[in-house]
């Protein structure tokens, strides 16, 4: 969980951005909707530092990020939308907190739980994590019980009509 963000073209990012990283809580996954910009690369290499020492778990932005290779080599997970070399002065600043925002064609809210492989990541809102967490455990079984099935040489057709996952 952790605060979402909106960054808009703008002088000076840096006050609040440098105050949201300074505040993540162990576990927090900052949201940085930059409206799917091309211009704006708010993430790099010192943020994912900072964020790994605060404990965060990851970032997720729609805008671009930089210092790409620097930043697979410390294994933190940043989703982005793009990579490109133009950090965010001048280019970009936070405009909003802890507010509501759409990052990368997707509604996430302040408080949704954030949940990403190497597949990508989603939001779920609060009010239903308990309920969409259960159904994807339910799935993870089916697909391991099918992949079993597999394994042992059953047909596709045969699995999929008793397990009915794919």
């Amino acid at each position: 969980y952790r605060d979402v963000f909106h960054i808009a073209e703008g002088e000076n990012p840096y006050e609040l951005e440098i105050a949201l990283i300074d505040d993540l809580k162990p576990g927090e996954v900052p949201v940085l909707a930059c409206g799917k910009s091309g211009r704006i690369a708010p993430w790099g290499s010192l943020l994912t530092t900072a964020s790994i020492a605060r404990g965060a778990s990851g970032c997720i932005t729609d805008g671009l990020v930089r210092d790409i290779k620097a930043i697979r080599k410390l294994f933190f997970p940043v989703y982005h939308g793009g990579i490109g070399p133009l950090d965010s002065k001048g280019r970009g600043v936070v405009a909003a907190i802890d507010i509501p925002v759409e990052c990368g064609h997707v509604r996430v809210h302040p408080g949704d739980l954030i949940v990403g492989d190497a597949d990508g990541a989603v939001a779920i809102p609060r009010a239903i994590e308990d309920e969409v967490l259960a159904r994807a455990f339910e799935k993870v079984a089916k697909e391991h019980e099918t992949e079993a099935a597999l394994r042992r040489g059953e047909k596709l057709a045969d699995v999929f009509a008793r397990i009915g996952v794919l």
